[in-house]
């Protein structure tokens, strides 16, 4: 049976983090495994031993020791509450196969650890320590998309029902794994979909779409193909407000983080202004 990774903090998210899950679970018919990772800042104190005398010294570091004990074992309460409300609101969902998992240690590393097996990791837009009044994405969020081997699903704060989705498709590698992974998924069998090509209306780029529409229908898709003579992020959010989409897909991070410096992130943008939720592909 295969797997799906749901990240969770306990923050609004993880609600839907969990609902989404679950949604793909059912449909996949695969087991849910959710992960909670204490982070190696959460549960320690600073050491301020040194602002003080050195009679005083000794007796402060047991206190501090014996705090960093007490918030230690305070934070590994926490995340097994989580992880019990999280595996409790999947499984009301329908899900029968839940597993957690609580870990000390970078999330992105107990990430890549826990994929190895999956097939999908799923994980909310912002986390418990986001801005929202800023429109902040959770701090950990770019690092899981570019570290993940396997398709993330970004979700939005709350679940909807979802009936079409849009591949947002260029031909190129990443977006080449978004439209082999709807082929052979049955995450979406069944539902309306949309393939959008942004770019210049050119034959090459319409053979492209059209390559791309013959392999869906080929897996039993009907497929809307549309080609807009626009920027990406342009027809996407265009086609997100006129199209009924209710789940974007689409490649990631395809530029190195240098040049990300200079000219930003399209994927970072895409992710913090659009309010569906977002399979990426690396």
């Amino acid at each position: 049976m295969s797997k799906i990774i749901a990240l969770v903090d306990g923050s609004v998210y993880s609600e839907s983090v969990c609902d989404h899950a679950a949604w793909v679970a059912l449909r996949k018919g695969s087991t849910v495994e959710l992960l909670h990772v204490i982070g190696r800042r959460e549960g320690s104190t600073s050491n301020l031993s040194g602002n003080i005398g050195l009679g005083a010294r000794s007796k402060l570091m047991e206190e501090l020791a014996d705090l960093d004990a007490k918030k230690a074992k305070l934070s590994m309460e926490h995340g097994r509450a989580i992880l019990e409300d999280a595996e409790k609101r999947i499984r009301e969902d329908g899900v029968t196969e839940v597993v957690t998992r609580l870990r000390n240690g970078d999330l992105v590393e107990e990430m890549r650890k826990a994929e190895a097996d999956a097939d999908v990791v799923i994980v909310g837009k912002r986390g418990e320590a986001a801005d929202f009044a800023k429109m902040h994405l959770g701090s950990n969020l770019e690092r899981a998309v570019r570290a993940s081997t396997k398709p993330v699903l970004v979700t939005t704060r709350e679940f909807r029902p979802i009936n079409k989705f849009m591949i947002a498709y260029d031909g190129s590698a990443s977006a080449e794994k978004a439209l082999k992974h709807v082929a052979q998924s049955k995450v979406f069998a069944g539902l309306e979909c949309l393939l959008l090509f942004a770019g210049t209306d050119t034959e090459a780029n319409r053979a492209t779409l059209e390559k791309g529409k013959a392999e869906l229908e080929k897996a039993g898709y009907t497929v809307d193909a549309q080609l807009r003579d626009e920027q990406p992020e342009v027809a996407i959010q265009e086609a997100i407000g006129t199209q009924g989409v209710d789940m974007l897909l689409m490649g990631a991070y395809r530029h190195s983080r240098f040049r990300n410096l200079f000219i930003g992130s399209t994927t970072s943008e895409m992710i913090r202004s659009c309010h569906l939720p977002m399979l990426l592909f690396r």
